[in-house]
């Protein structure tokens, strides 16, 4: 289970369209942001693609290197989203799950349009807004996370006007409760194991975490916080 926002299910649809396409051998991925090893491994191993994973922060990249085995073959790099290292059209392909949906959002699309090639795929699953107008207690869960989600209904234009051609698009907002559900069995899991200087250490991330979760199951968030995935062609 990938345990991210959009659960399985942006990998699967990805994975669907690469088998109806049959990439070719050697041809270059980019997997982007935190707990997106198990997607770099799964479609390096079974399309023979070059990976490369990038994420944002110190403790990211030593999970990440720590899960991936010597022999899958995936290069993990500490690397802004908005400023990678990349060449211009370095990349067949690149795959984005709930990592874009920032307020840095419009640096992090020109800069994977610049190192993704004339005709190449981008899977990207965001965070949206189900309304114009959130009220503040999920405007506070956004700004927590320095999101900036777009309008459910106005995700596909955002691309096409970037340069994007729309392949494929899946309403994903369902899985939401799932994710937050296991979030919150994790969570409680995790806590009852930790020493009283872990809980003390992670006191913010855990009633971050807690916060999120509560707001969505229990309070209402779930009628304003949506999941789009997309499938792209650069024009």
């Amino acid at each position: 289970m990938i345990l991210l926002p959009g659960l399985d299910k942006q990998l699967s649809q990805l994975k669907a369209y690469l088998l109806e396409n049959e990439p070719q051998a050697g041809e270059k991925l980019l997997v982007v942001g935190s707990s997106s090893e198990k997607i770099a491994m799964h479609l390096s191993e079974k399309f023979s693609l070059e990976c490369s994973l990038i994420v944002e922060d110190y403790e990211s990249q030593l999970n990440a290197n720590m899960l991936i085995e010597t022999k899958d073959k995936i290069l993990v790099s500490l690397m802004e989203f908005d400023n990678t290292d990349f060449a211009k059209e370095e990349f067949d392909f690149i795959y984005a799950q709930a990592s874009v949906s920032s307020i840095k959002r419009n640096k992090i699309i020109k800069e994977f349009k610049r190192i993704l090639k004339q005709g190449g795929i981008f899977s990207v699953g965001e965070i949206t807004t189900l309304q114009k107008d959130c009220p503040p207690f999920v405007k506070n869960i956004f700004d927590s996370s320095s999101m900036m989600p777009l309008f459910h209904e106005e995700l596909n234009n955002y691309y096409i006007e970037r340069g994007f051609e729309v392949i494929q698009e899946i309403d994903l907002t369902p899985t939401l409760h799932i994710y937050f559900n296991k979030n919150r069995a994790m969570l409680d899991v995790q806590y009852d194991e930790m020493s009283k200087e872990e809980k003390t250490y992670y006191k913010k991330l855990i009633n971050k975490i807690s916060h999120e979760t509560n707001a969505y199951l229990r309070h209402g968030a779930d009628k304003f916080i949506g999941f789009k995935s997309l499938i792209l062609r650069k024009k």
